[in-house]
This record gives structure tokens, sequence and C-alpha cells, in this order.
């Protein structure tokens, strides 16, 4: 018995418990309204907006300094 009371605490307890936790947050979690939805989407484009314009402004300094470094 003591090999299976081991099995019983190291493997399925800690499933059991990570269901019992997934469970309750999906209980938890509520649906956003429009109101939610709209900023959390506004600040998601604007930080993709942002994002773009960094990598564009980097890749725009880096090909002269790289045809400078290079040569060609």
């Amino acid at each position: 018995m003591g090999q299976e009371e081991g099995f019983n605490e190291v493997l399925i307890q800690p499933l059991r418990q990570f269901a019992k936790d997934s469970i309750h947050l999906v209980k938890k979690c509520t649906k956003p309204d429009r109101k939610e939805f709209t900023a959390i989407a506004r600040a998601t484009g604007i930080g993709f907006l942002i994002m773009g314009f960094i990598g564009f402004f980097v890749k725009l300094v880096h090909i002269p300094i790289n045809n400078i470094l290079v040569g060609n």
C-alpha cells in the first residue's frame, strides 16, 4: 500500500487540485463588456503601432550603418 499512497500523493492529488483550481478560475471569469473590450483592443492596437514604428526606425537606422560597415 505504501507505493500506492506515494503515487496518489505525487500524481493524483496535484492533478485533482489543478482541476479544482481550473474550474474555480473558469467560474470566476466573466466576459468583458463592450466598453472594456474596446479599451483593451485600443490599447493593444496602440501597442502594435508603437512596436511597429520602433522596428521601422531601427531598421531605417540599421541599413545605412550596415552599408557603411560592410561597404557595399
